[in-house]
């Protein structure tokens, strides 16, 4: 059974700095495209970063040069660092493989993320 378990996030003022761990179990993971999705209140869930097997990172351009995601295989966790956070990065994130068609299992429970002073 795939389980992907999110945490860190929480409440920080503009500018500000958080981290993300999302550790997962029931799959192969190192060979696996990992990303990060977002859902911001009314809007619909997308992907700002992504890292391949070999450590090669896409990101959205909302994010760009202000994201970070990472990987360690041998812990099976994948990692989004997030700085020069602004409100409109308020969201829930989540992580998921990245699949050919999308979001490759459930979703996990997700971490909220709130940027405001």
């Amino acid at each position: 059974q795939v389980q992907l378990v999110e945490s860190g996030g929480g409440l920080v003022q503009p500018g500000g700095s958080l981290r993300l761990s999302c550790a997962a179990s029931g799959i192969m993971f190192r060979l696996n495209v990992m990303g990060w999705y977002r859902q911001a209140p009314g809007k619909e869930r997308e992907l700002v970063a992504r890292i391949l097997s070999d450590g090669y990172a896409v990101y959205a351009d909302s994010v760009k040069g202000r994201f970070t995601i990472s990987r360690d295989n041998a812990k099976k966790t994948v990692y989004l660092q997030m700085n020069s956070l602004k409100p409109e990065d308020t969201a829930d994130y989540y992580c998921n493989e990245v699949g050919p068609q999308g979001p490759a299992w459930d979703w996990g429970q997700g971490r909220e993320v709130i940027v405001s002073s």
